[in-house]
């Protein structure tokens, strides 16, 4: 069976949560207010898209290919990231609730992040070098053995990142958010 090619398509308004999403490759699509909650994308292909107010909570992403995908005002609830295909592996996200979800020793260098709730979100092992985090929240997150060299989060907050588990030189920070560097040594800082 063949998997379907669908390019430069505007998906508007659909619920593939009980149809689910055809298997195939889809290049310069955008899905524009679409539901995928609990849907399976495992081994599709997305390149050039762009999702828009879109609800992909708890989607299955096992060998899912994001190349170059842009994700705005999306809920992605508990996305096992970590599970996608990891060649070519690009996205970018702006306003989107991510709370709950894994990227597990992924490489998202260069990776930018605007306006997102990242709580709880598991970053072990996965390289965030040069990635941007503007005014993201990380309440809860887990960082470890992350490498965050060179990345920005001078307007990120509620992050607790160890110095000593964390690779973070030349990373930015703030005046306002460096007391989550000291957390674990549970210092009073007025």
């Amino acid at each position: 069976m063949s998997k379907a090619y669908i390019e430069d398509k505007h998906f508007q308004g659909e619920d593939f949560s009980e149809k689910g999403l055809e298997m195939g490759e889809y290049e310069n699509c955008q899905f524009s207010n679409c539901r995928f909650l609990n849907s399976n994308l495992s081994g599709i292909s997305f390149s050039a898209c762009t999702f828009s107010d879109c609800d992909l909570s708890m989607c299955k992403l096992n060998g899912t290919a994001f190349r170059e995908v842009t994700f705005k005002n999306c809920k992605m609830l508990g996305l096992r990231f970590d599970d996608c295909n990891t060649f070519a592996l690009a996205l970018e996200f702006d306003t989107c609730v991510l709370n709950f979800s894994s990227f597990y020793k992924l490489n998202l260098r260069d990776t930018v992040f605007k306006d997102c709730k990242l709580e709880e979100v598991e970053w072990i092992g996965t390289d965030l070098s040069q990635a941007v985090f503007r005014q993201c929240d990380f309440r809860n997150a887990i960082f470890e053995n992350t490498i965050l060299e060179n990345a920005d989060l001078r307007t990120a907050f509620n992050f607790s990142i160890d110095p000593e588990t964390n690779r973070i030189s030349k990373a930015k920070f703030s005046l306002t958010n460096i007391a989550g560097l000291l957390d674990k040594h549970k210092l009073v800082i007025e």
